[in-house]
């Protein structure tokens, strides 16, 4: 299904966020993620549906400063 990450279209498999995010390597504790402009709670990436179209955008926590 084609669907946008960060702003790039993306052909992806899995039928969930987490499985979204394991297809590409990402720890979901290292990430705040947000589906059609909504955020999700951690709770709820393994049980809510990727659909064709949606729009999801990753939002990785960075350490820094003084």
């Amino acid at each position: 299904m084609l669907v946008k990450i960060n702003g790039k279209s993306e052909e992806v498999q899995g039928a969930t966020v987490l499985d979204l995010l394991k297809a590409k390597n990402i720890d979901p504790h290292m990430v705040a993620v947000e589906l059609n402009a909504r955020m999700l709670e951690r709770d709820h990436l393994a049980t809510t549906p990727v659909k064709e179209g949606d729009q999801v955008e990753f939002l990785f926590y960075m350490g820094g400063g003084r």
